[in-house]
């Protein structure tokens, strides 16, 4: 993972200080790019420890197109976004399962519809592999004012390589210190389940950014972090079953040995 730790070294060395909504302040740069071969192992950061756990409650509660706190989550990260009654409006998982849309029966008349972009990629892949259009977007723009927290990772797109799959993530805006070692991991992870279910390898996982920033008061964490060396990449299995019925006890890590967990403040 020492990609990772170049784009900490990059945006401490040649970014610009800015303000933010959270009126924190961040070192930022604008367009940047990793690229994670799942070959050589599972990319979760070693020079920290990552709540794998949380990694796999997320995507799972995303993958099923949740948007409450209360349904089943299992994991806090979502809390400071949520309002009392544990909502979060129509955020990723909605926007991957439930795209809102409008179709016209056979007296001209328009209905409410919904279209299952990940249903639709995965027919996609497997009917129509060499297609460039294996897309999924969480920015909905008739939606953004109604969610708690509008997308940051935005969209990502499979390419298929032989009997190889890949994804590639855009990431607006990204928070390198707390962010940026789950996105890495929960979008890994979505790769695996995804090519299990299409019967193809995992293979790279691009991860392409807009803004990639460190807010101030991250930046002596980043630091402590920076002395430290990475380690040997744990590995991941999947129990073999259809990418929509995996649960969490079906997702096992192998071999991860983080070193110490370096604590970091939310910017909300």
């Amino acid at each position: 993972m020492q990609a990772y730790l170049d784009l900490l070294t990059h945006i401490l060395e040649h970014g610009d200080d800015k303000s933010d909504r959270t009126g924190t302040g961040t070192r930022s740069v604008f367009g940047y790019q990793m690229r994670f071969d799942l070959a050589e192992g599972f990319p979760l950061i070693t020079t920290k420890k990552v709540y794998f756990s949380s990694v796999v409650h997320e995507l799972l509660w995303f993958i099923r197109g949740a948007t409450n706190i209360n349904d089943n989550l299992n994991t806090k990260i979502w809390d400071p976004w949520a309002d009392e009654n544990g909502q979060l409006g129509p955020i990723y998982g909605y926007q991957w399962r439930f795209w809102e849309s409008f179709v016209q029966n056979e007296n001209g008349q328009y209905t409410k519809a919904h279209i299952d972009q990940l249903k639709g990629v995965i027919h996609g892949i497997k009917t129509n592999p060499s297609s460039r259009r294996h897309i999924v977007t969480a920015w909905n723009v008739a939606d953004i004012d109604k969610m708690a927290l509008p997308p940051c990772h935005t969209f990502f797109q499979f390419n298929v390589r032989g009997s190889t799959l890949d994804l590639q993530l855009y990431q607006r805006s990204a928070d390198v210190a707390i962010g940026v070692p789950f996105n890495i991991a929960s979008y890994a992870l979505l790769l695996m389940m995804m090519a299990q279910e299409c019967n193809l390898l995992p293979g790279h996982f691009v991860h392409t950014f807009g803004d990639a920033h460190i807010y101030h008061n991250h930046i002596d964490g980043v630091k402590e972090q920076l002395t430290r060396h990475p380690d040997p990449l744990p590995t991941v299995t999947i129990a073999q079953k259809p990418l929509f019925d995996i649960t969490f006890d079906d997702i096992t890590l192998h071999d991860y040995s983080p070193q110490p967990f370096i604590k970091f403040p939310i910017a909300v």
